[in-house]
């Protein structure tokens, strides 16, 4: 039972329902960044579910939160809001979990944290200026300078899509990413017995 497809699926979906509920519930902006970013630790969940079972795991993990928020929110972005979180949650959860697999020990679990906090940076300024806020002005016909004034409120030099990403979008993420791997960091050890069913 302990290794079988039964045992996985449940645990996924476990992991799945309670990251949707933090995902839902447990969220809040920073002031480092747009309203409209919120800061929120469902991917906590996510990575550690990515550590214990792999990073296919990581992925269901991912889908489910956001298929569980949107069936307790419903979307008000066009869903462009949880495709964004979906792939930022896969961008530092699923290279995470794939480099753990390869060096089992604390610090290969720390070596990987970093690596997905440098990969969610890299893939959350590309995504966010060339799909995400252009999405939104299409899609949501939310004006790009109403955008960019948002980052200008916060941080006067954010003049543009490019220094909005810069000043905004990086440093937001950069925290996400740590915070998210220091919770990883002290619970995982602590949790994934449960997860793998073994004392």
């Amino acid at each position: 039972m302990k290794n079988s497809k039964t045992r996985f699926i449940a645990v996924v979906s476990i992991l799945g329902a309670l990251a949707g509920v933090l995902m839902t519930y447990v969220k809040f902006p920073i002031p480092i960044a747009p309203s409209f970013y919120k800061l929120e630790f469902s991917d906590t969940v996510c990575l550690i579910g990515g550590f214990a079972l792999g990073p296919w795991a990581a992925v269901l993990i991912c889908l489910i939160k956001n298929l569980i928020n949107l069936i307790i929110e419903g979307t008000t972005t066009a869903f462009i809001g949880e495709i964004s979180n979906f792939i930022m949650s896969c961008a530092i959860c699923v290279p995470a979990a794939i480099l753990y697999r390869l060096n089992h020990t604390k610090s290969g679990a720390v070596q990987s944290m970093v690596c997905g906090i440098i990969f969610l940076v890299v893939v959350s300024a590309l995504i966010n200026y060339f799909v995400l806020i252009p999405a939104y002005v299409k899609f949501m016909n939310f004006p790009l300078e109403a955008i960019i004034g948002l980052g200008t409120k916060i941080f006067p030099s954010v003049n543009s899509l490019f220094t909005l990403i810069l000043f905004c979008t990086i440093p937001f993420n950069f925290i996400k990413g740590i915070l998210v791997c220091f919770i990883t960091f002290i619970l995982y050890k602590r949790v994934s017995p449960l997860i793998n069913g073994s004392k």
